[in-house]
């Protein structure tokens, strides 16, 4: 795939990663681009680069272009290494060449490269003309590093929204209306709950501070660029910094020898009997990645592990882990397990539930060694009665 221009004078020069399947713990089964784009004015601007074994792939793109000796400034929006893994590479291209990013992003880069680079430090709010175009910095810390900012160019309508709005897909289409609406937003929804979920409040002034803007374009740093469905996109961001859920069901567990497993099933019957939506995940099977996607949208939360060694399952520790740093709030809960002797792993979900400040409207259910009819029917009841809760 070539160099695209994607509005009049500003060009897509990323790189496509087909092959990546586990971005820091997050499972990219459909891969991911590292997005560039190429502003082509009296000045010229790259605005973010690559990871770093694609920086030919870009260079490429930008050969075709201009020569990328000629770019004047580098436009950092974030630190993080897949975004300014080929800075180096442009500047050897382009030794004069200023690096336009925040105070943060300055300090990020000195501490990441312990190079003595050319910085144009810019604060939010500020503006820098380029020839016709004019650059808007508008800075967003904590969406999702401290460093994080967005930038706008008011002539083009078009944001360059770095990690916000991104989902990992590879893909040579390059727009929202060239692919599956449901694909793009499920991919969307996972990069949200795996990346962007604790700094919903922080997303929340972001948006509000983008709101004056006319934007017909998104342009993040990764995955598809938003034209047609940016209002979508816009009000699920909305939702998701909010953590407003809808009315469905997720039950998360991780069995031994099938007790824990049974109690699963007959709270998916009691729930069902609700009538409420439902997903059931065994951590066996599913990626944690892939069950933070389900949770975004989930009321409700039942959460079961057998006892191992007065604790839990490794698999249930690394998932309440991982959850316990993504935060989601305003849930309601349940924790359920089996025991032999010890029972420890069930107070310790709960632990990580009340932590999180989620509603526990019933008891926890441990059961010792196998559940027998009796007990079952118990679990089913109370599903049911969950069910009721969370539908209201």
């Amino acid at each position: 795939m070539n160099k695209l221009e994607v509005k009049p004078g500003i060009y897509w020069v990323g790189g496509i990663d087909w092959d990546i399947r586990n971005f820091h713990g997050y499972m990219t089964q459909r891969g991911t681009t590292y997005n560039a784009y190429l502003i082509v004015d009296e000045k010229i601007v790259l605005v973010d680069t690559v990871k770093h074994y694609l920086s030919e792939e870009m260079l490429s793109r930008i050969g075709e272009i201009i020569d990328p000796g000629k770019i004047d400034y580098i436009l950092s929006n974030h630190v993080e290494m897949d975004h300014s893994g080929a800075i180096h590479k442009i500047l050897e291209a382009s030794p004069d060449a200023k690096i336009i990013t925040s105070t943060q992003g300055e300090k990020g880069l000195k501490r990441h490269y312990k190079r003595d680079w050319k910085f144009h430090v810019v604060d939010s709010g500020d503006t820098l003309k380029i020839g016709k175009r004019t650059l808007h910095f508008v800075h967003t810390p904590m969406v999702h590093w401290p460093d994080n900012m967005v930038t706008y160019i008011p002539e083009d309508r078009i944001l360059f929204s770095n990690d916000a709005f991104g989902q990992h897909i590879a893909s040579l289409e390059r727009f929202d209306d060239e692919l599956g609406r449901e694909m793009i937003m499920e991919e969307a929804a996972k990069y949200y709950a795996n990346i962007v979920l604790p700094y919903g409040n922080r997303v929340q002034k972001a948006l509000a501070d983008l709101s004056g803007l006319e934007i017909d374009m998104i342009a993040p740093s990764h995955g598809i660029i938003w034209r047609s469905m940016i209002p979508d996109i816009l009000k699920e961001y909305g939702k998701w910094s909010c953590n407003e859920t809808e009315k469905r069901a997720l039950i998360i567990y991780d069995s031994m020898w099938g007790s824990t497993e049974r109690i699963a099933f007959a709270f998916m019957e009691g729930l069902r009997e609700q009538g409420i939506r439902i997903n059931l995940r065994n951590l066996k099977t599913n990626h944690i990645s892939d069950i933070l996607t389900d949770l975004l949208t989930s009321r409700l939360i039942l959460i079961g592990c057998p006892t191992l060694n007065n604790g839990m399952l490794p698999s249930m520790g690394a998932f309440l882990t991982y959850l316990k740093g993504l935060k989601p709030s305003g849930r309601i809960g349940a924790a359920f397990g089996s025991y032999g002797w010890g029972g420890q792993a069930v107070g310790e979900i709960e632990k990580v539930m009340r932590d999180l400040k989620w509603e526990l409207p019933v008891e926890k259910i441990n059961i010792k060694y196998v559940p027998d009819d009796e007990e079952l029917v118990m679990v089913r009841k109370i599903g049911n009665k969950l069910g009721k809760i969370a539908l209201t």
